[in-house]
């Protein structure tokens, strides 16, 4: 059977699947969700047996330790992965929630409701956690999912999906609720962005993956952005305060997309700060690279290129600026940032509301560390992404941004206008 054929099949199975979904009860779906949770926790010794051959092998093809850190699962993952679909199960439902009800012309009762978007695609990279995170949020909210991971993880999101589905249908979900894509060559991710049997895809990934989402897609997308994510500490900032956030920010998990890429610090508290964020920075093996200013106050830091400032490094590297102002750490960001998550540190309650105002990103923190952008924390139990676009979803992407609305209209027999000529 070839590839096109293959995915035409899952694409008409995800179809039927959908319609079902689409009028699910909410009881039905908690219930799948649960039992999916539960397979997790069962075939946990399978799972990450798959996933130390994924490992083994990512090691063997060079893969940087980033990568494997993000492919990597342990027990505490796996139990994070099925208390994340607990979670999602004990939210409210969103589908048929009336949104507004208006009466128009000659009577007529208008009605918004929120429906399912019908069927997903996801194309994502080396993190197998995605798999139940996209198949948990699009059951959820009445969609079918066709998942796409990456070649690196395809053990682990081969056992993870199976688990998955098996759970699913166990509970009465339809058959192509959740499937995957397990075909490791390429030309099956661009088969899946060419599927018309999608109504969006979500691709989730690096450069060369949304490139291709580009130049292939033949549905809708909505673009998970990159991460060059910075912080600023103003010249009012607690340092202690200051430190904590920045420390975090970069070194608590520095492989993913809302860690902390460049540090802005105000002139006037550079040199109350910077040394003792460098040292500390420093002591947790991060690599620095700083401008001048930086250098001048910490010389072991290297020095920082203008391509510095547009990395995004998912590593423990880290940038560094001496700034005039606010209006400069916001200039920098504009330039160079990727609109997904800032924050600044700072006492000072102008400043604060002039960066949140000023500041265009899906998350802007006031005092916080960037690494809270996140689904889970966000109360969606988990996400599908985090988007950078302002159409139709930004930021974390849980339930409610997995549906879109539709107008409802009750009437008791109203015509518009006259009809031409007596009917009877």
């Amino acid at each position: 059977m070839s590839m096109e054929h293959e995915l035409a099949q899952m694409g008409d199975r995800a179809r039927a699947a959908a319609r079902e979904l689409a009028v699910a009860g909410a009881e039905a779906k908690n219930g799948a969700l649960r039992a999916m949770a539960a397979a997790l926790r069962k075939d946990s010794g399978l799972i990450r047996s798959e996933n130390a051959k994924d490992l083994e092998d990512g090691r063997a093809a060079g893969l940087s330790a980033a990568t494997l850190d993000r492919l990597a699962l342990d027990e505490s993952r796996i139990e994070g992965m099925a208390s994340g679909l607990e979670e999602i199960a004990a939210l409210q439902d969103p589908i048929g929630t009336v949104l507004g009800m208006w009466t128009v012309d000659r009577g007529l009762k208008v009605g918004r409701v929120r429906v399912p978007l019908g069927v997903v695609g996801i194309i994502y990279e080396a993190r197998p956690n995605v798999t139940a995170d996209a198949a948990g949020l699009c059951l959820k909210s009445g969609n079918a999912v066709i998942l796409r991971g990456g070649k690196e993880a395809l053990r682990s999101n081969v056992a993870i999906a199976g688990a998955l589905r098996a759970a699913a249908t166990g509970a009465g979900m339809p058959e192509g609720a959740v499937q995957l894509v397990s075909n490791p060559d390429r030309t099956a991710s661009v088969g899946l962005m060419r599927l018309q049997a999608l109504d969006v895809l979500i691709p989730r990934g690096g450069k060369a993956l949304k490139a291709a989402v580009t130049e292939h897609a033949r549905v809708p997308y909505i673009m998970t952005g990159d991460g060059n994510c910075h912080t600023f500490v103003d010249a009012s900032a607690d340092v202690d305060m200051a430190l904590d956030i920045a420390v975090n920010a970069k070194t608590q998990r520095s492989a993913v997309c809302n860690a902390m890429e460049t540090l802005l610090v105000h002139r006037d508290i550079a040199k109350r700060f910077v040394p003792a964020a460098m040292e500390a920075m420093a002591s947790r093996g991060v690599e620095l690279r700083g401008d001048e200013d930086i250098r001048a106050l910490y010389p072991d830091a290297k020095p920082a290129s203008e391509e510095d400032w547009d990395t995004e490094y998912h590593d423990m590297i880290l940038a560094v600026r001496v700034v005039d102002g606010i209006e400069e750490a916001m200039e920098h960001i504009h330039r160079h940032g990727t609109k997904h998550s800032e924050a600044i540190v700072t006492e000072s309650y102008a400043n604060a509301q002039r960066f949140l105002a000023g500041v265009d990103a899906a998350a802007v923190y006031v005092n916080a560390s960037t690494r809270f952008t996140d689904g889970g924390v966000f109360g969606f139990g988990a996400e599908m992404g985090i988007s950078t676009q302002k159409l139709h979803a930004r930021g974390p992407m849980g339930i409610e941004q997995l549906t879109s609305t539709k107008f409802v209209i009750y009437g008791t027999g109203q015509i518009r206008g006259t009809n031409p000529e007596p009917l009877r």
